[in-house]
């Protein structure tokens, strides 16, 4: 029964093996390549918008991950090109997400630039789409009897606004709107960028 000292040794062992394979070789490999060009930094009221966006764990309905052809039809769907790890350079933490109860975001500030139809979106998604599902965030607007200057005011559909007064848009929810811009990766993808091929790569890809 003494074989405590050869087995904790094995352990430690197989521990050091799957670190150095799965997180040290892919970190170094991975931090060999510089952010591509057309990926800025995200800005202070962008990661300020992040942070509402963890906060609000829209993670766990919507991912940012774009897969290649042969996984799924994402370029179909207009999400964009399969995402590549340099993408997320200045993402920390990463929301890849993997459920899709909503459609991948990472292009959609490129597919969706404007900023009136986010705020709207975020304070009633059911007056831009009937059938959604998203919930509401009413919580990031304010209903004022008139806007104070610089306040951004929100355009609702009729039938979706207050019977007095207007919508306006929280620090709160100009900083996720922000952030849901700046998701845009529609650049070109380096030649040798690490992605996920799926199970091949499709002849011509880059």
């Amino acid at each position: 029964m003494n074989r405590y000292l050869p087995l904790s040794i094995i352990a430690l062992g197989i521990l050091a093996f799957a670190t150095l394979l799965l997180v040290i070789a892919p970190g170094i490999q991975i931090g060999r390549h510089d952010a591509p060009p057309g990926l800025e930094p995200y800005t202070e009221q962008q990661l300020r918008g992040r942070q509402v966006y963890v906060s609000l764990g829209c993670v766990y309905c919507h991912s940012q991950q774009p897969r290649s052809p042969d996984q799924a039809p994402d370029g179909a769907r207009g999400w964009g090109r399969p995402a590549i790890a340099a993408d997320y350079t200045y993402d920390a933490p990463h929301q890849l997400g993997t459920m899709r109860t909503g459609p991948d975001l990472l292009n959609v500030g490129a597919r969706l630039p404007s900023r009136d139809w986010h705020l709207a979106h975020l304070y009633q998604p059911r007056a831009i789409f009937d059938w959604s599902i998203m919930p509401a965030y009413p919580f990031l607007f304010e209903v004022k009897g008139a806007p104070d200057p610089g306040d951004v005011v929100v355009s609702m559909p009729s039938g979706f606004g207050p019977e007095a007064g207007v919508i306006v848009a929280k620090q709160d929810a100009l900083d996720l709107t922000a952030y849901l811009l700046s998701l845009d990766r529609t650049y070109p993808a380096p030649a040798d960028a690490i992605r996920d091929d799926g199970y091949r790569r499709p002849e011509g890809t880059p």
